[in-house]
């Protein structure tokens, strides 16, 4: 990635979707009260999956709820972690070289789909389930900052990341033991408690500390 430094007013320009990524790793039940809400503990070590980048849209694109599918299609308001450089077996000590930078992520799940699967790739899978921006911070400690979740102004969600079980360098550290990460894919971190559905014209904003708000409308898949 380089920089021009060109500058464009924000309201004569359409932001995208800051990266790409060629996979997102997700991290699964990474805060305790989230976790008790799901009906379990935290787990000991990071439980990850994964997601397709065809799943990620940008701010302000819409996510497609698949009525065909699903009946509870739930938001969840992450903190997404950018990977700069090719590397594997990173020392919890050295994760920080290989981040690029940070930005706001959902994580879009089929409720229903991830209970009934005991899997989660399909609920997690589909088109538009993880919107992704609306920039990435290259300069931040990721270490405490605040995020919100809110669906049409109400707040749903509000944590510190401060309270993640396994914190952005052993996540690096631990996926990094099983597989490559490639410069430009993304980790989310996992979301805080208070997850819940949503609904066709909902607007749904996630919000972190530092970074901005990433906003964006539920609309009829079908």
């Amino acid at each position: 990635m380089r920089f021009t430094g060109e500058r464009y007013p924000i309201q004569e320009i359409r932001l995208l979707a800051p990266i790409i990524p060629n996979k997102i790793i997700a991290i699964g039940k990474n805060y305790a009260e989230h976790a008790r809400e799901m009906g379990g503990e935290p787990p000991a070590e990071p439980l990850i999956f994964g997601k397709p980048s065809t799943s990620v849209v940008g701010p302000g694109d819409s996510i497609a709820y698949p009525h065909k599918l699903s009946e509870r299609v739930d938001f969840e308001g992450e903190l997404a972690v950018v990977i700069g450089r090719l590397c594997r077996e990173v020392p919890v000590e050295r994760a920080k070289e290989v981040i690029f930078g940070y930005t706001c992520a959902n994580d879009v799940t089929a409720r229903d789909l991830q209970r009934k699967d005991g899997q989660w790739t399909r609920a997690k899978g589909f088109d538009t389930f993880c919107p992704l921006g609306p920039w990435i911070q290259t300069e931040l400690d990721p270490s405490d900052l605040a995020i919100t979740t809110t669906v049409n102004g109400e707040l749903r969600q509000s944590a510190r990341t401060s309270q993640l079980v396994h914190d952005i360098p052993k996540l690096i550290s631990y996926i990094t033991d099983v597989m490559t990460l490639l410069p430009g894919d993304v980790i989310l971190t996992g979301t805080p408690e208070g997850v819940g559905p949503l609904e066709d014209g909902d607007e749904v904003s996630v919000g972190i500390e530092g970074i901005g708000t990433l906003t964006n409308r539920v609309v009829p898949r079908d």
